[in-house]
C-alpha cells in the first residue's frame, strides 16, 4: 500500500508538506502542489478519508443516490437498463469532480428500507457530509428537504435552505429540436415522450407544444404518444403510431434510447429515415452517432451537470447562502437521421 512517506519523499518534500496540501492549505505553493499530485498520480497513492475527517472534523463522503430502490439487486438491474444508460456518463463526471475536491462517494448498495425517515437515519449513521440524488420518489425529495441534510439534486426541481438542483434546460432543448424540424417544413411532427412522472419527460412535451404553437401550428394530441424511457416501450408506442396511418413527416423522440425504438419500428415498416420520416433524439448518448443513420439529437451537457452537482454541495457544505440552481443549455447536433419535408 502507497503510504504519503514514498509521496513526499517522490515530491522532494516532507510528510507534513503532502499533509497540508491534501487539505487545501494555502501555504503551499502551486508548484509544490503540483510536484505532490504528480507523485501521487505516479504511485498511484489513495488518501485515507476516514483519518482526514477526524483530523479535519468534517465527513469527506458523499453519498450518491441513483434510483428509488437502494438494494443490490434492483440496483444492478436498473444499472443493466440501457434507459439509464444517461445517469451513468453523468455519475462519471460525479465522481471525477468529486475526487478532484478531495471527497468520495458512497453508493447505498443494500436494503434501506422503504421508509424515508429510515433512509435519513442510514445516511446519517454513515456520517455523509451530504447528498447528490440523480432519481428520487416525492417522498424521498421531501424527507432530505426536512433533514436539512445537504442535498443536490439532478433533473429534479427541489430546494430548501440546504438543497438545490441542477437540470438540463430540457424545455428549451426540445424547443430547439422541434424548431429545427420546422425550419426544414416539417409542419406535422409526432412526438414519444417518455414519462410523464419524470420532470424531463414533462419538460420535453412541453418545449415541443411550444415550438408548434410558435410556428402558428395547434398541437395535435392523436400525434402524442407517452411511452417509458427505454427501447422496448418506444418500440411497441411507435409500432401502434404507425399502424394509425396518421399524416406526419417527422419524429421527435424525447431521448436517444427512445428514438432506437422508433428505428427499428420505422425499418420494419420499409419507412426510410429521413426520406421518408425525419427523426430527432435527445441526449446525445455515446452511440448516437452509430445508428443507421447516424441520429441527430440534442445534446447534453454531461461533465456539466456532474461538476455542477458537486460545486453546489460544497458550497452547501460550507454555508453559502442563496445558491442559484443551474439549469444547463442544450446543444442541437445536427447528423443524417433529419432531412427536408418529402414534397
Amino acid at each position: 500500500m502507497v503510504t504519503s512517506e514514498q509521496v513526499a519523499r517522490l515530491a522532494g518534500v516532507s510528510r507534513a508538506t503532502v499533509s497540508r496540501a491534501l487539505n487545501g492549505s494555502a501555504h503551499v505553493s502551486e508548484e509544490t502542489r503540483e510536484r505532490i499530485q504528480a507523485a501521487i498520480a505516479a504511485l498511484g497513492y489513495e488518501p485515507d478519508v476516514v483519518a482526514q475527517s477526524l483530523v479535519r472534523q468534517r465527513s469527506y463522503v458523499l453519498a450518491i443516490s441513483l434510483f428509488p430502490e437502494d438494494d443490490n439487486e434492483k440496483f444492478l438491474a436498473h444499472l443493466g437498463q440501457t434507459s439509464q444508460y444517461i445517469y451513468l456518463d453523468i455519475l462519471k463526471n460525479i465522481e471525477r469532480e468529486a475526487r478532484s475536491v478531495g471527497y468520495d462517494l458512497l453508493v447505498p448498495s443494500r436494503p434501506l428500507g422503504h421508509s424515508p425517515k429510515h433512509y435519513i437515519r442510514s445516511l446519517q449513521t454513515r456520517r455523509v457530509a451530504g447528498v447528490i440524488m440523480l432519481h428520487a420518489t416525492e417522498e424521498r425529495i421531501q424527507a432530505l428537504i426536512d433533514s436539512n441534510l445537504p442535498t443536490v439534486f439532478v433533473d429534479r426541481i427541489a430546494q430548501g435552505r440546504r438543497a438545490t438542483y441542477v437540470k438540463s434546460d430540457n424545455l428549451d432543448g426540445e424547443r430547439q429540436a422541434t424548431t429545427y424540424l420546422l425550419s426544414l417544413g416539417h409542419r406535422h411532427i409526432a412526438m414519444l415522450t417518455g414519462k410523464m412522472s419524470d420532470l424531463a419527460g414533462r419538460e420535453r412535451l412541453q418545449g415541443f407544444q411550444q415550438a408548434l404553437t410558435h410556428a402558428g401550428i395547434k398541437p395535435d394530441p392523436g400525434l402524442v404518444r407517452h411511452s417509458g424511457w427505454n427501447i422496448s416501450e418506444a418500440y411497441e408506442a411507435a409500432k401502434i403510431l404507425l399502424a394509425e396511418r396518421r399524416d406526419f413527416t417527422a419524429i421527435v423522440a424525447a431521448s436517444d434510447m427512445i428514438a432506437m425504438g422508433v428505428l427499428r419500428a420505422l425499418n420494419e415498416q420499409g419507412m426510410r429515415v429521413p426520406e421518408d420520416i425525419s427523426l430527432i433524439g435527445f441526449d446525445d448518448v455515446e452511440f448516437s452517432q452509430y445508428t443507421y443513420p447516424p441520429l441527430t439529437t440534442m445534446r447534453q451537457d454531461n461533465a456539466t451537470i456532474g461538476q455542477g452537482a458537486v460545486q453546489r454541495l460544497i458550497c452547501l457544505l460550507d454555508g453559502t447562502e442563496d445558491i442559484i440552481p443551474l439549469n444547463i443549455s442544450t446543444q442541437l447536433v445536427i447528423r443524417q437521421s433529419t432531412g427536408p419535408a418529402p414534397a
